[in-house]
């Protein structure tokens, strides 16, 4: 089960944030930096995923842009880390290439795309063509 998503920026900067799990906001900012900092200090060759806590962190780093997935321990590593490019791909095809201007300047739309995908931190639709038929149909362009 996902408990997190975050998207944050080369410099640990929190650009997106959504939650599955009640963590209260003062933890969250902390959860945060922290966890920005440890993606940021681990080199390139270095696993991407990594415990935290009570449960485990899985993260992928796309242009100047880390993707991290907070989940349970007990879930696969790597088929969460395909989820995250398939997250990235749902994303670039979408809005043409992301960027972290995206990701700010369309808040509601990740989160409507995450939505589409994951409810109550499981995975519901992994199919892109799926979410961006959804996407379609809200942007009016069906």
């Amino acid at each position: 089960m996902f408990r997190y998503i975050l998207i944050l920026t080369k410099e640990g900067r929190t650009r997106f944030s959504k939650y599955y799990v009640d963590i209260e906001r003062e933890d969250r900012v902390l959860t945060e930096a922290e966890i920005g900092r440890k993606c940021l200090q681990r080199r390139a060759d270095q696993c991407t995923f990594m415990e935290y806590k009570d449960h485990k962190i899985v993260y992928r780093r796309y242009a100047s842009l880390y993707f991290v997935a907070g989940v349970d321990v007990d879930e696969n590593e790597l088929a969460v880390s395909e989820f995250i490019q398939n997250i990235v791909e749902t994303l670039n095809s979408y809005f043409k290439n992301v960027t972290e201007m995206h990701i700010m300047c369309n808040l509601d739309k990740v989160h409507m795309i995450l939505d589409e995908m994951i409810m109550n931190g499981d995975i519901i639709e992994p199919r892109k063509k799926n979410v961006l038929a959804m996407m379609r149909v809200v942007d009016g362009k069906t």
